[in-house]
């Protein structure tokens, strides 16, 4: 396929309706190296890419195709995935025979064992044998950004997932967590997805707090699996999750409060040491000065905010409870899998994502 727009890399996006879909296309068109020369959906086949993401009028003369997966990723260098969790796994196969990359934004590869996946997404994984370290690179670019250079294949984090992994990740990588962490997560209605449902209907979610999914949410075993990479993988020292989800009136957003706990020898200046040296530099988490996270700080942002109150010495444990904020669909969706993109493809990989926001 023939680039007309003297760019390096063409990508794909499969699943394009979707509102993950439309910020991964927000992103391409604005890209410097890579063009956008596919979006493929079931759905809206043959109509402008604007009629279904009007932010993006008159920004691309490209329509939505009906193709299959491997048909799509003919002629590309990269191919985002987009498709429900099931769905991408089966079709993975047919994507790698064309020889390009991908980023998957489904959960089909984020987890390691096999049983784990079917514990929490209901089914027996198609291809158990892919899920290995070494086929996906799991796209978190905070602690694995050196594999994901060097990676084919990455599986791109879930939203929560992203959230509370970066709000723990200094303390594991540390290896001073103890025991097991208790998370409440608060997401906006977007985390949902396109298709309306009784969770993300207007009536009930703008004037509403609810709970879903308490202690058996599917990023739970990602985090954990994270935590322990950060940790050394020790068995010693690996951290269970207590993770309680929350739907609240938002459309954009995740606020999540880790209560976390260390080991009573740590000191408090050791600890904020351990926040400030880990994210030193990193591009996409900040640390504010003055306050704690919040949601209408990253909205429309590929940032991370992480900041900490830490607590005394109670049954020999030291209380840190840690808080992050991103925005549901760019750092903890669309805006990491372009993160990781440019990692793979030796681009600086803040290249369209250094969006400041807006305030309020």
């Amino acid at each position: 396929m023939a680039s007309t727009s003297g760019k390096r890399f063409k990508a794909a996006v499969i699943g394009a309706t979707g509102y993950g879909g439309a910020e991964l296309m927000r992103h391409l068109l604005a890209h410097p190296d890579v063009e956008l020369a596919r979006a493929v959906s079931i759905d809206f086949v043959g109509q402008p890419i604007a009629s279904v993401h009007p932010n993006l009028e008159g920004r691309t003369d490209l329509r939505f195709e009906n193709l299959s997966p491997g048909e799509a990723a003919q002629g590309m260098d990269v191919v985002f995935l987009g498709l429900p969790h099931g769905v991408s796994a089966a079709k993975v196969p047919e994507v790698m025979a064309t020889g390009a990359r991908i980023v998957d934004l489904s959960g089909d590869f984020r987890v390691r064992d096999p049983a784990t996946y079917a514990k929490y997404y209901g089914a027996a994984h198609p291809h158990p044998e892919m899920l290995t370290r070494e086929t996906f690179v799991y796209g978190l670019p905070e602690h694995y950004r050196e594999r994901i250079r060097g990676a084919k294949y990455v599986a791109s984090p879930g939203c929560f997932a992203t959230t509370i992994e970066l709000a723990l990740l200094p303390l594991a990588a540390a290896r001073v967590l103890a025991g097991p962490v208790e998370v409440v997560g608060i997401t906006g209605s977007s985390g949902s997805g396109v298709a309306p449902s009784a969770g993300t209907h207007h009536p009930v979610r703008a004037n509403n707090l609810r709970t879903y999914k308490p202690l058996e949410h599917q990023h739970v075993p990602e985090i954990e699996q994270l935590l322990a990479d950060a940790g050394g993988g020790q068995p010693a020292r690996r951290v269970t999750l207590r993770f309680v989800p929350v739907s609240a009136p938002l459309v954009r957003g995740i606020f999540a409060t880790c209560f976390a706990h260390v080991d009573a020898g740590v000191e408090p200046a050791a600890i904020a040491a351990m926040y400030r040296d880990r994210y030193a530099g990193e591009p996409f988490v900040r640390i504010p000065a003055k306050r704690l996270p919040e949601v209408v700080a990253v909205k429309g942002t590929n940032v991370a905010e992480v900041g900490i109150v830490i607590g005394d010495i109670e049954a020999g444990k030291r209380l840190v409870t840690c808080f992050a904020a991103t925005d549901n669909l760019i750092k903890g969706g669309a805006g990491q899998a372009i993160q990781s993109m440019n990692c793979m493809l030796g681009l600086d990989e803040r290249l369209t994502l250094d969006d400041l926001g807006a305030w309020p």
